[in-house]
């Protein structure tokens, strides 16, 4: 069988490619290896985004986790990075979210992260998904007082947003804030954390019932929050996605700005007062170049890594920074969490803005955006890794980058959750490198399908 984990965690369609029972072990094969770790009985947390098929992941979950005596903390809806707070705040043993992130509706996923809010190495998820593969019936089944139980935190989500308020040492009165909750974890938090901070809100896609989460809203379709901004004439628009650990900004024109932009403003701050560790930020390699060249004017080292979270994470944590993220908005800030986390990005980001006393049409000026297109291949899911062993692929490959030679940039790289591999270009020309892209990612298809 191919790594049950992906980047984020196990994930698949609803009931299908993660149903019931695959849940179950999961909560079962967690348990055990976590028990195993920490000689002792586990207290873990459960979380979920507002999908239909949550509760029915969850109560398998759960139940896999009381069948090794563990005991099952449900939080119920909340954002992931609420979770791993959750999980360190409370002394538990490992924190479980049931969530797709911005996937729709149909798909779920499960991921773990550690007693200290962090995402399970590596080796841990090769530990649990082995046991499942090999030695469920093996596992012992604790009877008696031993079996685990559930216990449920009714108000986990006002611990989180009071952990969010002190985040800033500013309040939010004077700003009119566009809120788009994507249907998602985040339609409680966000208005609460705001509101209380003094600001004014006006909200859409903050009715979740299940098959609306982040449908044709949040932070990957923001269109509707670039609308609402300029009908309402808010000072910024702020869109999460299903299970908030990203944000998308829209400025007091109705213009997007996204996590390159949010990361070069903060960063830019944060140096100013003395507070980038080591003044440094961390991003991926889909970062545009202008973030680059931002970092370089403003004195500040900027290192890449793979994409994905958790590289950002690994890098900041091995060498002692504390800022990084990237474009589609996933940023840390681990002076204060452990995650991605989008209610506190954009608390970041509006505390900058209030210090400033500058809109946020002002402030993203210090980056200029060079033209980035991205198209996707969609492929064969088991060969995803296979195009630079393709000689006619990898060709094409060599030939853009002559081309483009130092004006520009090309990145490819599979989807670590769908069967795609992601084609971008960066150059100075769209029109050229839109071509480019769009033909490379049609040999890909021709050739990977």
């Amino acid at each position: 069988m191919s790594r049950l984990f992906g980047t984020d965690g196990v994930r698949g369609i609803a009931n299908s490619e993660l149903d019931s029972s695959l849940a179950y072990k999961l909560g079962r094969a967690g348990a055990y290896i976590l028990t195993q770790e920490n000689q002792h009985k586990p207290r873990i947390a459960v979380g979920k985004d507002t999908r239909i098929s949550g509760d029915m992941l969850e109560s398998a979950l759960v139940a896999g986790i009381c069948s090794m005596g563990g005991e099952a903390v449900v939080l119920g809806v909340q954002p992931t990075p609420a979770v791993a707070y959750i999980t360190r705040q409370m002394g538990l043993d490992a924190g479980i979210v049931i969530s797709a992130s911005h996937n729709p509706f149909e798909y779920n996923g499960i991921k773990f992260f550690n007693s200290n809010g962090y995402k399970l190495p590596d080796s841990l998820e090769d530990k649990i998904q082995h046991i499942i593969e090999n030695d469920m019936e093996s596992l012992p089944n604790p009877i008696g007082e031993n079996i685990g139980k559930r216990t449920e935190i009714d108000d986990a989500v006002h611990t989180y947003v009071d952990f969010l308020k002190k985040t800033i040492d500013v309040n939010l009165k004077g700003l009119k804030i566009a809120l788009d909750c994507a249907n998602g974890a985040s339609y409680i938090a966000a208005p609460s954390a705001l509101t209380d901070l003094g600001a004014e809100i006006v909200f859409i896609n903050n009715k979740p019932d299940g098959k609306n989460i982040n449908k044709s809203c949040g932070s990957t379709h923001p269109e509707d929050l670039q609308k609402l901004v300029v009908k309402t004439g808010a000072d910024i628009g702020l869109a999460f996605d299903g299970d908030a650990d990203r944000l998308i900004a829209v400025d007091d024109k109705g213009d997007i700005v996204n996590g390159d932009f949010v990361m070069a403003i903060i960063a830019k701050h944060l140096k100013a007062k003395g507070k980038l560790k080591k003044d440094t930020l961390v991003s991926t390699i889909m970062s545009n170049l202008g973030l680059e060249i931002t970092c370089r004017q403003e004195q500040c080292n900027m290192i890449r890594t793979k994409v994905g979270d958790r590289y950002v994470l690994e890098e900041m944590t091995k060498n002692g920074y504390n800022l990084g993220g990237e474009q589609s908005g996933h940023i840390i800030f681990l002076d204060h969490n452990t995650t991605g986390d989008g209610l506190l990005t954009a608390l970041q980001l509006l505390s900058v803005v209030k210090e400033t006393g500058n809109r946020l049409s002002e402030l993203k000026s210090i980056m200029v955006e060079l033209p980035q297109v991205l198209v996707n291949a969609k492929i064969k899911n088991e060969n995803k890794n296979n195009y630079m062993a393709d000689s006619e692929i990898k060709a094409a490959i060599e030939k853009i980058e002559a081309e483009m030679k130092n004006s520009g940039r090309v990145v490819i790289r599979p989807s670590g959750t769908e069967p795609l591999v992601r084609v971008m270009l960066e150059g100075e020309d769209q029109n050229i490198i839109e071509k480019m892209a769009k033909d490379l990612a049609a040999l890909i298809e021709k050739k990977l399908s």
